[in-house]
């Protein structure tokens, strides 16, 4: 996709979703914007992620809860977090009624 595309991200949502999808929008050599799109989905039992890159969420539509070593935060609709570089996280839960839809972007 390139800037100039036109990208809704409430468009093109599969009926079915085995397992969570993860499109990149946009990348850069220092920016990567992506839309990930859970119902239902959380991480695997015993998996953090721990990343090199600071990344900033955004709920756009559903509820999710992330999880981090210490502490766990509910998301909803227009809800965001930054997350740090290398902070561990993961994904708990997210609505198993409807779509979650985030926008991440990795900085």
């Amino acid at each position: 996709m390139t800037f100039e595309s036109k990208f809704n991200l409430f468009d093109n949502l599969p009926g079915e979703i085995p397992k969570e999808i993860f499109q990149t929008i946009v990348q850069t050599p220092h920016v990567r914007i992506e839309r990930i799109i859970s119902k239902g989905h959380r991480s695997e039992d015993g998996f953090w992620y721990d990343q090199d890159q600071d990344e900033w969420v955004l709920v756009l539509k559903g509820k999710a809860r992330i999880e981090f070593e210490d502490k766990s935060v509910e998301l909803g609709a227009g809800d965001c977090i930054n997350i740090a570089a290398h902070r561990k996280h993961r994904v708990a839960w997210t609505t198993p009624d409807e779509e979650t839809i985030w926008l991440a972007i990795f900085y």
